[in-house]
């Protein structure tokens, strides 16, 4: 009977090209099936369950290709990290070094100009029509939900009201592919790629000598993820820096040869050198720019674990940070006609978690702190579960004040760019892209006249909004919602609206994290505990609160553990302003990011959670190389002495 390794299936013929690994347990497998899962600590038979005290050796040498073996290590020798995730379904190199490998398959030399980027795909792959099983749900809505939330649904007839708030709740669309219990995995995932805007996306990736070791593993098996999600109309292109940056490969289509192409650049990189983030992001932003054909959605994911020493001037202010925000491109700041958003992901403790805040912010990015070193795949995860769900782009609210003495005052989008007329008649905000089922809340104050004898009722604004389907290319414009409320001569009750309250005590968890982390930066830390204790009490008094809203509960956990993380200098600057900044950058786009040193489903981490980004961690948290699940992260121990007590 033909041998099949237990992990991926394949035929263990030899003289098939594959070493193969056979265990003291006598179990065999493929040498590139078994090594990844045995290099990050699992020393476990997958078909046994027996504890090995021999494990596969680094790499195969060419010897040792020819002769279908693999060498092995017992499990007390150090190994060298620098060999990473062997990959899956890969012919094996014809060579044994990854600097051989790189040298043969990427030349040296890059173009002057990056537009040799893949064309887009022609004719996107459709899901078979001899098949039923694959539907399209069409039970939810297809276009954005508007709901609007008055502060008080009545307000006394003779009394007026500075600052009424109005809630505006948006939602996205989300039309998802119905599996019928006769489909196949494959038709549901050629499904789902139909079903949304394909995207370009550039990584530019710090492979300089920090990130030797443990992270230039992990971040490889990461990008391995990265890519096995991308589908066939998707595009990548991989940027890599240290001292200077180089492109990997040409930004080109995620099909089956593109797809290996990019496992083995990912494979092929070695760390050495300094950390050249203005060089990175340079070179990633002209990929962007010079491409002949753009794809709907586009977006660069830049990781670090490092300070840029190399853009700092050397007017010997060293404490000066670096200004970020001039190194970004034109083509990747936001604004009006710039949506390249950067999403910045700050690895370790030894990152500069304000510069890459500053450039996430500036491009409407988003911050993500990796405090745990097994953390970055699922946070790339969920990252990539959002960039690839998105069903709403260039979103524009209009505002109206419809009562001629209720004029619009205020109105709080967080990092959104809002405006107001000179008086008050009419508002804006620019939301850009929505993920999937993604929800927006935005409060708006309106000053409330008192009304005239006899009327029952005012209305106050008339809210509406115009977007472009990424899919279809079609402009949506949806007529404006009134919001109006009654004008008894007295009301005898009121209670605030839970949703209004809710927000507002988002709203103001982030003015107090900023106000914080302002006085944490100041050296005064003791002050900085006040104001996040401050907010935890009002927020517990608060009506949401009171009626036990999730919302709230997961503010108060998330202000209790940055007053943890702001107890001493040393946390802060190891993990707290990090912390803190992501937190930030969260609620100021109303976006899920990575926060700390777990990815687990908590409360706090699934504020801003769509279920595409739920989807795709649960496939890398599933999932690990090799198709078997992978270990928990390890948590970094970390203890927290006495918090400052409170002024």
């Amino acid at each position: 009977m033909q041998r099949t390794c237990a992990i991926c299936l394949g035929s263990m013929k030899p003289g098939n090209g594959h070493a193969l690994f056979t265990a003291e347990c006598s179990h065999t497998f493929h040498f590139h099936c078994i090594a990844s899962n045995v290099k990050h600590g699992n020393q476990i038979c997958p078909v046994c369950r027996a504890k090995w005290k021999e494990i596969p050796f680094q790499g195969p040498s060419s010897s040792d290709l020819n002769h279908g073996r693999a060498r092995i290590n017992p499990v007390d020798w150090a190994q060298d990290d620098n060999f990473m995730t062997v990959l899956r379904r890969l012919p094996p190199p014809r060579v044994d070094t990854n600097r051989q490998i790189a040298s043969s398959l990427f030349p040296t030399s890059e173009p002057s100009s990056f537009s040799d980027d893949e064309p887009l795909d022609p004719q996107p792959q459709k899901p078979e029509k001899s098949s039923p099983a694959m539907e399209v749900d069409t039970s939810r809505t297809r276009t954005v939900e508007i709901k609007m939330y008055p502060e008080f649904s009545a307000v006394p007839r003779s009394a007026s009201h500075e600052n009424f708030a109005v809630l505006i709740h948006l939602k996205a669309p989300f039309t998802a592919p119905r599996q019928n219990s006769s489909a196949t995995q494959s038709n549901v995932a050629v499904a789902r790629q139909t079903s949304r805007a394909p995207v370009d996306l550039v990584t530019v990736l710090d492979v300089s000598g920090s990130m030797a070791g443990t992270k230039l593993a992990l971040l490889k098996r990461a990008m391995g993820f990265v890519i096995q999600n991308l589908g066939p109309s998707d595009r990548l292109s991989v940027i890599a820096f240290s001292s200077t940056a180089r492109r990997l490969f040409h930004l080109r289509r995620m099909s089956d040869s593109g797809r290996q192409q990019a496992l083995q650049a990912v494979n092929s990189l070695t760390s050495s050198g300094g950390t050249n983030i203005a060089e990175g992001l340079r070179k990633g932003a002209k990929v962007m720019e010079d491409r002949r054909e753009k794809n709907p959605v586009c977006s660069i994911i830049l990781l670090s674990d490092g300070q840029d020493t190399y853009t700092v001037s050397g007017s010997g202010a060293a404490s000066i940070r670096p200004d970020y925000q001039s190194l970004l491109p034109s083509s990747i700041r936001g604004g009006a006609g710039c949506q390249i958003p950067v999403h910045a992901f700050g690895f370790g403790m030894d990152h500069d978690a304000a510069s890459m805040h500053s450039i996430s912010e500036t491009s409407g990015g988003t911050f993500s702190f990796i405090e745990a070193e097994g953390v970055i795949q699922d946070a790339f995860a969920q990252c990539i579960g959002g960039l690839l769900s998105v069903v709403v782009q260039e979103l524009h609210v209009a505002v109206e004040s419809v009562h001629p003495r209720a004029p619009i005052s205020l109105i709080k989008a967080g990092n959104y760019t809002s405006c107001i007329s000179s008086d008050g008649r009419t508002g804006s905000i620019d939301v850009g892209d929505l993920y999937a089922d993604e929800e927006r809340d935005f409060l708006v104050s309106i000053n409330v006249p008192a009304s005239n004898a006899g009327e029952a009722g005012t209305t106050l604004v008339k809210v509406g909004c115009a977007y472009r389907d990424p899919v279809s290319k079609e402009r949506v414009n949806l007529d404006g919602q009134d919001v109006r409320i009654q004008r008894p001569e007295v009301v005898s009750e009121r209670s605030v609206s839970i949703e209004v309250d809710r927000q507002r005590n988002r709203l103001q968890a982030a003015e107090a994290m900023a106000e914080a982390r302002a006085a944490a930066e100041r050296g005064d830390l003791a002050t900085a505990v006040t104001i996040l204790e401050r907010r935890r009490r009002a927020l517990s008094e608060s009506a949401a609160a009171r009626a036990g809203d999730q919302l709230c509960a997961a503010l108060n956990a998330e202000l209790k553990e940055m007053q943890e993380r702001m107890a001493t200098r040393r946390v802060y600057e190891a993990s707290g302003r990090a912390y803190v900044l992501s937190g930030l950058s969260s609620h100021s786009w109303q976006r899920a990011t990575a926060r700390g040193d777990s990815m687990e489903g908590t409360s706090l981490m699934q504020v801003y959670q769509t279920p595409s980004m739920a989807d795709m961690l649960a496939r890398s948290q599933t999932l690990g190389p090799g198709g078997l699940p992978h270990p928990p992260p390890v948590r970094p121990a970390r203890s927290f002495p006495a918090q400052p007590q409170p002024r």
